[in-house]
């Protein structure tokens, strides 16, 4: 069945994630652009929900994730952390904020499907978290990719020192967290933190195509082969042939 590109949902036009459907990829926009995209409780938690809804619609195949503008996501909002530290409340704050952020990352990995992320510019703090919970990951040449917890005095969140040792390995990770580097697009590339990277004004046309290609795959199997790779972090080698087994006898 072809679906046309049109809304997935009908929302209010200031709504902080803009959601579209294109036949069986879902694109979520986080559209927070005049703060390069970072996100307070409520947009994480509308981001958080349109992920589920997502996880559960067995008629799409693949997600795309990116921002609009010229950032994908700049992580938490500082601005609102700053109302909430002359407040003091920032402990309160930070609780609903990394929940949600928890939920989200963990939405995108478990997913039954893959997740694309295009990245037009920066993906700092816990919108790098984001991005490396992605299956498939797309540059622009301009993108930014910074840890930035560092220096705001803070400790990593959503995942990221779980994500980081694990595509760097301990002593990789260390040295982009202890020096808080900014990596460029083919810095990162590299690391194979990214997996390609195009021309800006080519960026969202060529994570389409993706995420179509992705969707017209195997789904079943990669949704599988998601819960082989994050398994493989925490089982020995015999847990993880039992279940490489279980899938390979499901798939036959």
């Amino acid at each position: 069945m072809i679906f046309p590109t049109v809304p997935a949902f009908r929302m209010a036009s200031d709504s902080p994630v803009r959601v579209e459907r294109t036949e069986s990829v879902l694109t979520l926009t986080i559209d927070r652009p005049g703060r390069l995209n970072a996100l307070d409780v409520p947009s994480f938690r509308r981001l958080r929900l349109e992920l589920e809804a997502a996880a559960l619609d067995r008629s799409l195949r693949c997600v795309l994730l990116t921002g609009a503008g010229t950032a994908f996501c700049a992580g938490g909002d500082v601005a609102v952390m700053e109302e909430h530290r002359a407040q003091g409340t920032l402990d309160r704050l930070f609780h609903e904020l990394t929940g949600e952020q928890e939920l989200s990352v963990r939405t995108i990995m478990n997913m039954p499907k893959p997740v694309v992320a295009a990245l037009p510019g920066v993906a700092a703090g816990g919108g790098l978290s984001l991005a490396l919970a992605c299956d498939w990951r797309i540059a622009s040449e301009a993108a930014l990719l910074v840890p930035a917890f560092p220096q705001l005095g803070a400790v990593p969140d959503g995942g990221l020192t779980y994500l980081l040792p694990h595509y760097l390995g301990t002593g990789g990770a260390q040295e982009l967290l202890f020096q808080n580097a900014r990596l460029s697009a083919e810095s990162a590339r590299s690391l194979g933190l990214v997996h390609e990277i195009c021309p800006p004004a080519g960026l969202a046309a060529r994570a389409l195509e993706r995420a179509r290609q992705l969707s017209e795959g195997p789904t079943q199997e990669y949704g599988n082969l998601k819960q082989l790779m994050l398994s493989a972090f925490s089982q020995s080698l015999d847990s993880q042939m039992v279940l490489e087994r279980r899938f390979a006898v499901e798939a036959a």
